[in-house]
């Protein structure tokens, strides 16, 4: 009898064993919509988020999201306190001297916004014309370094204000305690349909910045090649260019393309709405359902 209880033990926790998947840790920036998002539930959405549980489902592994402060994600994935880092990261040579990134996913610029009865253009903005002489980014982000290395060092009188978060640095603008906020044009967009009465863009700032989900150096986990498969299944081909530029290509009609309609391009708020319709089906790894559901209920 004895020798049956324990066979069957083994049994049970062999099967138990063969349907387990990992789960890691993602940390992210939740408020710098459209990318990371978060609902009146509490529930975190947004294309970087979206896009890192349709990975997870096609790379076989199970995600927990945590909502970290931007300028300690990389510490908390070199350190191993979280596995991944999702959260519009450019990819940087500094950044990679001490975290390994994806394949690039997604393409932007940085914007320059600044208020609309300020009179001030992209040049006056950042020549330290404007009445406070001060630019807002949040800390860590390439616009605050832009601001660091191509205004700062080259002189300009300009003092240049670091924020906790976006958000914060878009209040700050939108209550004229600064000039300008320098961030990346897609999340630039999100701010104007925020205030779309006070703010505008006065110029874009070509840096061509290419964002890639990053790991801990030396890829611990052997995660990179399973995240990088997942967005080549999911409609993403990277193609190397002469000169070093790098092609990104979307498969038309895949879900990556369908995410971008999705995120760039509606009102965030109908977005937030319907993704509260249509999660369930993002949630239990039927994608190109979700894509479907959230179209039809915004209308695409």
């Amino acid at each position: 009898m004895k020798k049956c209880v324990v066979i069957l033990a083994v049994g049970l926790l062999l099967g138990l064993g063969a349907v387990a998947q990992e789960t890691y840790i993602v940390a992210s920036d939740i408020l710098w919509a459209p990318f990371e998002m978060v609902n009146e539930a509490g529930e975190f959405l947004g294309f970087d988020l979206d896009l890192m549980r349709a990975i997870a489902h096609v790379a076989g592994f199970q995600i927990e999201i945590k909502n970290i402060a931007f300028d300690a994600i990389i510490e908390n994935v070199r350190t191993g306190r979280a596995d991944i880092g999702a959260s519009g990261f450019t990819i940087t040579a500094e950044r990679e001297r001490v975290v390994d990134f994806s394949i690039p996913y997604f393409l932007s610029n940085q914007a320059v916004l600044v208020r609309k009865d300020s009179g001030l253009n992209i040049v006056t903005a950042l020549a330290g014309l404007g009445p406070n002489k001060a630019v807002g980014a949040q800390n860590g982000t390439t616009g605050f370094y832009w601001v660091e290395d191509n205004l700062q060092a080259a002189g300009v009188d300009i003092e240049l204000k670091g924020y906790e978060t976006y958000p914060a640095a878009i209040l700050d603008l939108v209550n004229g305690r600064v000039d300008a906020v320098i961030q990346d044009e897609p999340a630039s967009m999100a701010s104007i349909a925020a205030y779309p009465d006070i703010l505008t863009v006065a110029g874009i700032i070509n840096t061509n910045e290419y964002f890639g989900f990053l790991v801990a150096e030396g890829d611990p986990h052997g995660l990179l090649p399973r995240i990088n498969q997942a967005l080549n299944e999911l409609g993403l081909t990277v193609r190397e260019l002469p000169g070093g530029i790098q092609e990104l290509v979307i498969e038309e009609g895949s879900f990556i393309d369908g995410l971008m309609d999705i995120y760039f391009g509606p009102d965030l708020e109908q977005v937030t709405a319907a993704w509260g319709e249509c999660k369930d089906l993002l949630l239990a790894g039927d994608l190109m359902g979700y894509i479907q559901c959230m179209k039809a209920e915004l209308g695409l």
